[in-house]
């Protein structure tokens, strides 16, 4: 089937909540599906004995502390069961139409790049994962209640194994690798694939750590500019909308000609995704805080929180 492979941050707290949201959902796709967790973090340990995923708890990492992307790949590739793998964000919810999209993928080629942008979701607490319907109302939520990231952000990497046999120097957690990953494919001619339409990936949002100088939607910190300079700068990255195949709601595979839009699009992106964190999001939040004696009074409660 499939080999995901990830690393996160300490289990505790928010963090373990949607750590632990991510990886189950990954389990829940198949029961061939291989999870290997990769690194020593407080919890990590307990989290694969639960949810019974592979670990490895030794990881290169940079002298800042962070885990090196490129031995990460190196290792997943060398130690995975199945022949394809997906590397994933530890905090991304994949459902069924996931695993349908990559097996129609999988139909198509042999050698393939498949990824998807994301919807950013306020998840707060566990999924409910033994009623039967978690995955709708998780789409549902994701689709009417979170704000779906343009093409530069990019979470998800399914491929074939050894496809990416050398890597630069990269840092997990930070800026460009990403996008160097599509160009990477495009260079070695290896056809990209936006499923964009066909998967609804749901990215639970977070916090950044201070002290990394990391902040969401800032490429300028040091480690994201290592990053770049590693990958041999901007000439060497594309953005999902550089795919040059996307997938319809359906699943057919059509060749993308209309390519490398998104610079047509910014401003009215821009407005979008300032309008939702800092104008609606903030509104609707301070409504529900308002609301919430009266709503638990009789009997209601919010969708973030049924779900």
């Amino acid at each position: 089937m499939l080999t995901f492979f990830t690393t996160g941050k300490p289990f505790r707290g928010h963090d373990e909540v949607i750590q632990w949201n991510a990886l189950k959902s990954w389990k829940l796709l198949h029961p061939d599906i291989e999870v290997i967790l990769f690194g020593d973090e407080p919890g990590a340990a307990q989290i694969c004995e639960e949810l019974g995923l592979t670990h490895q708890p030794v990881v290169d990492r940079h002298e800042c502390g962070k885990p090196r992307l490129d031995r990460m790949f190196a290792r997943a590739q060398q130690i995975a069961k199945h022949d394809y793998l997906c590397c994933c964000n530890c905090d991304i919810l994949l459902m069924d139409d996931f695993r349908q999209s990559f097996e129609k993928a999988k139909a198509w080629r042999e050698r393939f790049l498949f990824v998807s942008r994301r919807w950013d979701t306020d998840i707060t607490e566990k999924l409910e994962v033994h009623q039967g319907d978690w995955a709708n109302s998780l789409r549902e939520l994701a689709v009417t209640r979170g704000f779906k990231q343009d093409e530069s952000w990019i979470d998800l990497f399914v491929f074939r194994k050894n496809q990416y046999s050398e890597m630069p120097p990269l840092i997990v957690g930070h800026c460009y690798w990403d996008n160097w990953m599509i160009w990477r494919a495009l260079a070695d001619g290896v056809p990209v694939l936006d499923a964009s339409r066909s998967v609804t990936a749901v990215h639970q949002n977070h916090g950044y750590d201070p002290k990394f100088g990391r902040t969401k939607g800032s490429p300028r910190d040091a480690l994201s500019l290592l990053n770049l300079a590693s990958v041999g700068g901007r000439q060497h990255l594309r953005r999902i909308d550089g795919a040059n195949y996307r997938m319809s709601r359906s699943g057919e595979i059509r060749r993308a000609y209309l390519r490398n839009t998104y610079t047509l699009r910014e401003p009215f992106l821009r407005f979008k995704q300032t309008f939702t964190y800092k104008v609606w999001l903030p509104a609707w939040h301070r409504f529900l805080g308002m609301t919430r004696p009266m709503r638990t009074a009789i009997g209601l409660r919010s969708r973030e929180k049924s779900n």
